[in-house]
């Protein structure tokens, strides 16, 4: 008799399973966000002033996914209608020291940090005498530190109330299985506990997929991921040069090491927002250099682990957005909820391969569309035809 195949544990995500996920801009009062978002968005709030707290609800918007694969399959098709992907944007008010005990609107910048996937984290590195700094002068370092030790305080408050209820329930005993998960539950929670009060991120811990299953409930401030965006003089920007940045550096590797750190001018970006395209490409051709937009952008898609799959067709040719890993009547699902209930095959190919070969045509005269049942994994890229039933009444 052969021996039984070892069955692969599925790795688990931290954070809010789904695809449609959402990133805040995060950050000290006056460091920048509220004008990042202007011109990430390319709208205007009406209230980016020059004081702290100018942002008191978030504001959100929908950013379009900069895809050189989604331009060439529009080239391609010339279809009626364009779909892109997008990303949703959040302008989260800025924290200040004693966030997490209230301070400056604190607990309630901190919610809504928490219902957000992902963090933008901007950090202040230019000089401005009328731009005032809460802290009182620029130092990025402190920064950082500040918002770090507000977030891991709010999240060891909310996980020692998630513990005593814990306890409280464990105290009965008993051998069941509903008691034995408990339990189980309460050493994960016991071991983030400990995690905080080292002064460590909940993302940045060797987690199990059952200790995953526990965190992701608790919407945990230090377990989302983050960009860091340096935000820096245009100046300093153009020359990629800041007396800053091999600190911050420093202290990414060894505080949050693997997270990227990405250099931003927001005011050299709030002047290209204002431009056209072609006025755009002039004054970056004139300088030398690029928005850092399209790679923030895309930095945080990564961050999220979110993919892209098209549809296309002389109709519409549309990127649709779903989480790396996802199987194909989940991604049925995106396009259409009864899609995953009814799934009966999906009909694939890759962009690479449809580009590769020039058109359609010569991908199906060469045998490389493939034809997949529910266990395929859908791949970053992939064009997909779905096969599905009829919805029942």
């Amino acid at each position: 008799m052969p021996p039984k195949k070892a069955v692969k544990e599925e790795k688990l995500l931290l954070g809010r399973p789904g695809n449609s996920l959402k990133s805040g801009i995060v950050g000290l009062a006056n460091v920048g966000k509220s004008t990042l978002f202007q011109a990430i968005t390319k709208c205007h709030l009406g209230n980016p002033a020059n004081f702290p707290y100018a942002t008191i609800d978030p504001e959100e918007a929908r950013v379009i996914v900069p895809d050189e694969r989604f331009d060439w399959l529009v080239e391609q098709y010339k279809p009626k209608s364009v779909v892109p992907a997008n990303l949703t944007v959040y302008d989260i008010a800025g924290l200040t020291r004693g966030a997490s005990t209230g301070a400056g609107l604190g607990n309630a910048f901190l919610s809504h940090i928490r219902a957000v996937d992902a963090v933008f984290q901007v950090v202040r590195c230019f000089d401005d005498a009328e731009i005032i700094h809460v802290e009182g002068d620029v130092d990025p370092i402190r920064d950082l530190e500040i918002i770090a030790e507000e977030l891991r305080i709010k999240d060891t408050e909310f996980v020692e109330k998630a513990l005593a209820a814990l306890v409280k329930e464990t105290r009965r005993g008993g051998q069941s299985l509903e008691m034995k998960k408990l339990k189980e539950e309460q050493a994960t929670v016991e071991k983030i506990l400990q995690m905080l009060k080292d002064g460590k991120d909940v993302r940045k811990g060797n987690w199990g997929p059952k200790e995953v299953e526990v965190i992701n409930p608790l919407f945990l401030l230090t377990a989302k991921p983050v960009v860091y965006l340096v935000n820096l003089s245009e100046k300093d920007y153009i020359r990629q040069k800041n007396k800053h940045l091999p600190k911050i550096a420093a202290w990414i590797k060894e505080h949050a090491e693997g997270d990227p750190i990405i250099p931003i001018s927001v005011c050299f970006e709030e002047r290209l927002a204002a431009m056209t395209e072609q006025e755009v490409a002039e004054e970056c051709k004139n300088l030398g250099t690029k928005s850092a937009l399209p790679k923030v952008i895309l930095t945080m898609r990564k961050a999220l682990n979110l993919g892209s799959f098209f549809t296309t067709g002389t109709d519409e040719v549309r990127q649709w957005t779903l989480r790396n890993g996802t199987k194909a009547p989940q991604a049925a699902g995106v396009i259409h909820g009864d899609f995953e209930k009814t799934f009966i095959q999906i009909v694939v190919y890759n962009y690479t391969v449809l580009k590769e070969e020039g058109d359609e045509a010569s991908v199906k005269a060469k045998g490389k569309v493939l034809t997949k049942g529910k266990d395929y994994i859908v791949q970053d890229g992939d064009i997909v035809l779905i096969k599905a039933g009829a919805a029942k009444s």
